[in-house]
């Protein structure tokens, strides 16, 4: 994890949990094709140094739309847009961090300038959903990745405009299960090295949770509640895209979840802000 102290709220790469098995997208199924546009991302704290791994959407051809925790702090980032990363026939150093073969494409990382800013009107510190404002991240890659279809960008607004329960889908690599390790004999320092499993693009219905509460000028609320029917977010698919239910459209991207079961409610930053809408759209030709 980057950030150590806040680790277990934020939907990104390996942390602890008690035994049983859940899914990364919960509730989730294998995507297929159906998002083609969803990539699976790894990002360098030094050079040549992986640290951290993220989902993200393709938006054209050359920029990918994710988390400003992912990008935040990183020097270089790569992508892979396989439904399946697992990288089988790519040799140890690469796998799985990517390089020549692996079929990634190199990127430079770029954060909202607020995230984390004095600016914050949530007063800054850990506390959420302090450590979150403007979580929002682009990487511009090295070379252009062309495509049938891309994640497409919503209007100013939109987020404002839906009810209650409207359907979102989600999309993204996270971690699959948690290893059944008594909590006494797992590598130190606690809670990072439980979750588990195969990097796969997978797909799960949600649902907007009430449009209007204290935070919803930042972010959406979703939820997480695999028994009730509904998909949710874990870990490593911070970033990806919440897109309105049926369509390419992204309403916000992953950014926390409030427990290290990742069930009950999850929070996404809004990418229909105007002044959000700006910054991404100055990085696309």
């Amino acid at each position: 994890m980057k950030k150590i102290s806040i680790a277990f709220t934020i939907v990104i790469i390996l942390v602890l949990s008690t035994a049983g098995a859940v899914l990364a997208i919960t509730n989730g199924q294998p995507d297929g094709d159906n998002h083609p546009y969803v990539g699976l991302l790894v990002f360098d704290y030094a050079p040549g140094a992986p640290g951290w791994r993220c989902s993200g959407a393709l938006i054209s051809p050359s920029v990918v739309l994710t988390a400003g925790h992912c990008t935040d702090g990183a020097v270089a980032a790569r992508v892979w847009f396989y439904e399946d990363v697992t990288y089988d026939a790519v040799p140890f150093p690469l796998y799985p961090f990517g390089g020549p073969g692996s079929g990634a494409v190199e990127g430079t990382p770029y954060t909202n300038p607020k995230y984390l800013s004095d600016e914050n009107p949530f007063g800054g510190g850990n506390g959420l959903p302090a450590f979150s404002y403007r979580d929002v991240g682009v990487v511009v890659l090295n070379e252009p990745v062309y495509m049938d279809e891309y994640a497409e960008l919503p209007e100013a607004g939109l987020v404002d405009t839906l009810m209650n329960k409207t359907d979102v889908d989600l999309v993204g690599y996270g971690v699959q299960d948690q290893a059944q390790i008594p909590g006494n004999l797992l590598p130190q320092p606690p809670p990072y090295y439980r979750w588990t499993g195969l990097r796969v693009r997978l797909y799960a219905p949600s649902k907007m949770v009430s449009g209007n509460f204290v935070f919803s000028a930042e972010y959406m609320r979703l939820s997480l509640n695999p028994g009730g029917g509904s998909g949710g977010t874990c870990f490593g698919d911070s970033g990806g895209p919440d897109l309105l239910g049926g369509t390419d459209t992204v309403l916000a991207v992953n950014s926390y979840v409030t427990n290290i079961n990742c069930s009950g409610v999850g929070y996404s930053s809004r990418v229909d802000i105007p002044e959000v809408l700006d910054w991404i759209y100055g990085f696309m030709p």
